[in-house]
């Protein structure tokens, strides 16, 4: 005879609840969803098993509701055969290298702005913290940039301002500016 009391002993006794397994399932789920959402590049980056790999890339080109449903069903199946441990590091890594890279644009649009709205006042104080910089080139483009401000024109002047002030904090970091995220930029700047 069957004994409902018997799917509730813990652990030790080497059995697991249906709740708690649900649970588990859900949580696959639930992580399957949240790699999901991230870009192929980013999916790269995690050095994922290939099997998980395929089907979440997979998981980016369908768009419908349902049919997307089942492959993050199907994509937490996979996951709950491997240990989530390692991938979850792996996204906060993915997730905390995002929020920096956000705060550091976010930086370098604050200076953009003050440089242009203030002008030599704040060109001072950026020249004070980074000595390095060209003083007479962010001069002239700050003045150019105003200037086609004021005459509508696109701010051509402004992104090259941006890049400027960009190159001026990576290599306060003594990183190299990356020419596939500068293309972008030009985009979401103007």
């Amino acid at each position: 005879m069957h004994d409902p009391e018997a799917e509730y002993e813990d652990e030790g006794q080497g059995r697991v609840s249906r709740s708690q397994l649900k649970r588990e399932a859900q949580a696959s789920r639930d992580l399957g969803a949240e790699l999901a959402a991230l870009s192929r590049d980013q999916l790269t980056r995690l050095n994922l098993p290939d099997a998980l790999h395929e089907a979440l890339v997979a998981a980016l080109a369908i768009d419908a509701h349902g049919a997307r449903k089942r492959q993050i069903k199907y994509i937490g199946g996979l996951l709950s055969r491997l240990d989530p441990e390692p991938i979850r590091q792996g996204l906060a890594r993915l997730q905390s290298k995002n929020v920096q890279a956000t705060q550091e644009l976010h930086k370098i649009e604050q200076w953009r702005d003050r440089l242009l709205a203030e002008g030599d006042g704040a060109l001072r104080q950026l020249l004070a913290q980074y000595p390095e910089a060209d003083s007479q080139a962010l001069r002239q483009l700050i003045r150019n940039a105003q200037k086609e401000h004021a005459a509508g024109k696109p701010p051509k002047s402004a992104r090259l301002l941006f890049k400027a002030v960009k190159a001026l904090l990576q290599a306060e970091r003594g990183e190299a500016a990356e020419p596939s995220e500068e293309a972008g930029e030009d985009q979401a700047d103007g």
